[in-house]
């Protein structure tokens, strides 16, 4: 399982200027998250999408993340 704080920094370190809000829905590996980042403008919401699971792709290969809830947006 991955912690919020390590699903946090993995977007981050990728994403570097996001903002990250993650939840748990279901147990430690259910997670909604959200992710608000300039690095949206001008993408498709596939590519925005890309960008994150990207970001968590050993977690998501592993099943640290068994499921993923995401919403991107860019900030107002």
């Amino acid at each position: 399982m991955a912690t919020k704080s390590e699903v946090i920094n993995l977007i981050k370190q990728k994403i570097v200027d996001s903002e990250v809000y993650v939840e748990n829905l279901k147990g430690d590996d259910h997670l909604q998250v959200t992710v608000i980042s300039s690095e949206f403008n001008g993408l498709s919401l596939v590519k925005q999408h890309q960008l994150v699971y990207s970001a968590l792709k050993e977690e998501l290969a592993s099943e640290a993340i068994h499921a993923l809830a995401l919403k991107t947006e860019t900030p107002n």
